[in-house]
């Protein structure tokens, strides 16, 4: 569902931030879920699988760190 029309004055959020708490809050849903995918890999004893979820979840953990980040430093003005 896109909306080309909010822009805040529905949920009081401008679509910037949104888009960041958005943004942050799929990359920590994501290195949570790879946490479960790396485990079932390690049962499989498939450290290939394992090692490229490994990767997949630091790479969204870094960008749930860039993202909060950036939200932090445009909530403050800055």
């Amino acid at each position: 569902m896109t909306s080309t029309a909010e822009t805040g004055g529905v949920t009081g959020t401008p679509d910037k931030n949104y888009d960041l708490i958005w943004y942050v809050e799929a990359c920590l849903n994501n290195a949570l879920r790879l946490e479960t995918y790396i485990q079932d890999a390690e049962r499989a004893k498939d450290t290939e699988v394992a090692d490229l979820f490994r990767k997949a979840q630091a790479d969204s953990r870094k960008g749930a760190e860039m993202g909060k980040q950036l939200l932090r430093s445009r909530l403050n003005g800055g």
